[in-house]
Formats: structure tokens, sequence, C-alpha cells
């Protein structure tokens, strides 16, 4: 008769450096707690999407009793929601070029070249970002309408004049942040490239720009979420033609009712483009938040 062997009760030792049981229950719920705070909000904004418009205005119920894809089809009746979307993405998108654009050749020449008010010039791009928005609204709405008036050229209330304002935001901050990231990046490889021939551009973009593909993307990220959520400046710089989602998503708040189940739609709806090219370029941006940061 063949034996059995006895299973192996050795009891498992637990290395020295590992966390205490305490502290990784504590983290269990704590990231528990986190999660649902914020997934919460994501719940309430899906289940009010499909429900009927007297089920949100009346007492608000976890559970729907019936679900709805109407609203997700009025959404774009109610309110010219197609038009808004193409101008957040192109004025989103443009200026997310321009800004990328202009920082890496600003960042280069100040990570590899050095002239007089170099320090300067860095510590007053950082500065900007200490003022508040709202302190530039009146001085850029004279300005673009001092513009159109003596030029004929249309700032107010186009898009050109909108992606002005968010180059404005975004261009101070990319140029900080892609200093520091070329800074990362050995100037051997810059030397090595014009041994064999290259131009200071030529270094730049076969050499430095594929070495600093994740900050590049980190900055493009932040540019477009910038542009993309926009509120105030976006108010009062468009009109009915050129204005954009952030703004266009009040014209389901009417002077009799406020269509919540279409809100919600819609915001769902408007999250999709930037929660879905966080996610594809996620690790691009992980890795271009943190280079640089130890030298």
């Amino acid at each position: 008769m063949a034996s059995t062997a006895a299973p192996d009760r050795t009891p498992v030792r637990r290395s020295p450096t590992a966390p205490p049981r305490s502290f990784l229950c504590a983290r269990r719920v704590f990231l528990s707690l986190l999660a649902g705070f914020v997934l919460l909000p994501v719940y309430v904004m899906a289940s009010s999407s499909l429900k009927p418009l007297q089920d949100v205005s009346g007492e608000f119920r976890w559970i729907p009793s019936g679900l709805t894809f109407r609203p997700y089809l009025d959404i774009w009746e109610t309110v010219p929601l197609a038009r808004y979307f193409l101008n957040s993405l192109l004025v989103a998108g443009a200026a997310t070029v321009c800004s990328v654009t202009v920082a890496v050749f600003a960042a280069y020449a100040v990570s590899r070249y050095r002239f007089r008010g170099k320090r300067v010039f860095t510590v007053t791009v950082l500065s900007t970002q200490m003022f508040p928005g709202i302190l530039f609204l009146l001085p850029l709405f004279l300005i673009f309408v001092n513009i159109g008036n003596t030029t004929g050229v249309a700032l107010y209330g186009s898009r050109g004049g909108l992606i002005l304002t968010y180059l404005t935001f975004s261009l101070p901050f990319s140029i900080w942040m892609l200093i520091g990231y070329f800074d990362s990046v050995p100037r051997e490889l810059d030397e090595a490239a014009m041994v064999d021939g290259c131009g200071p551009l030529g270094a730049l973009f076969r050499v430095v720009v594929p070495a600093a593909i994740p900050g590049i993307v980190a900055v493009a990220v932040y540019a477009f979420m910038t542009a993309w959520g926009e509120v105030l400046f976006a108010s009062v710089m468009t009109n009915d033609t050129t204005r954009t989602l952030a703004v266009g998503l009040q014209g389901y708040a009417t002077q009799n009712d406020i269509y919540w189940n279409q809100v919600m739609a819609a915001s769902l709806v408007v999250s999709v483009p930037v929660v879905a090219g966080f996610l594809l370029l996620q690790r691009y941006l992980v890795a271009g938040l943190t280079a640089g940061a130890v030298k």
C-alpha cells in the first residue's frame, strides 16, 4: 500500500524588512475608502444619465427603477454638442501642438546653451504660474478687442484668440518641465551627433527629442487637459459659434427646467477623450513627470 507524504506545515517566515500586518490592513482599508470616494461620483453620474428626467428630478435612488439610453441621444439635439465638441478638439489640439513645439525649442536652448539672463528667464517663466488666471482676464480681453479694432484681426470670439489664451497658461510650465527633462539627457549624445555631422537642430530632433519622448508626452497631456476643461476664459472669449464644451454644457439648463440626465450623459461623453488619452499614455506620463527628479 502506497504511503502518502504529510503536508508541510512549516510556517512561512516573514522578512524582517516586511511591514507589519496592521499596516497592511490599514493600507487596504484606506485604499478601499479612497477608491469608493473617487468612484461614487462616477456611479452617480452614470446612473443619473440612464434615468428619465422625472426620476432624476425627484428623490435620488441608488438603484434606478428603470433604465433608458434616451438621454445619450437627446444630448446632441438639445444643444449643438457636436459643434462644441469640434471647437474644443480644435482649440485644445492646436494649443497642445503650439505649446509643445515652442517649449521644445525654448527648453533645449536653456538646457544646452549659456546666455546672459538665462537664470532670470527661467525664474520669470516659472513665476508666471503664481498669478491666478482671473488676473489676466480683463487685460487679455482689452488687448484682443483693441487688436481687432486696429488691425481687423478678430481674436475676440475666435478659436485663434482662445488658442493664444491657453498657450499663455500651458507654455510656462511646459518650458520649465522640459528644461528639467532635457538636463537629464546626457550632453554626450549631442556631442556625438555633432561629430557625425549633425547641427544643433539635427542633434535636437535626431537625438534629444527621441530620448525625451516621455517628457514631451507629459507636457502634451498637461497642455491638452488644461485647454479641454477650462471654463473662465472660454465663457468670455467665445461666442455662440466658437463655444467650447466646458461652456456649452450650460445650455442644458433653461429658464423652465434643468435636464439633469442629459447633463450627466454629456459630462460622461465629454470625459471620454481625456480619460482614454490618459490611460493610453499613462506610462509615458509617469515617466515624464518623474524624470529629472533624481540626477
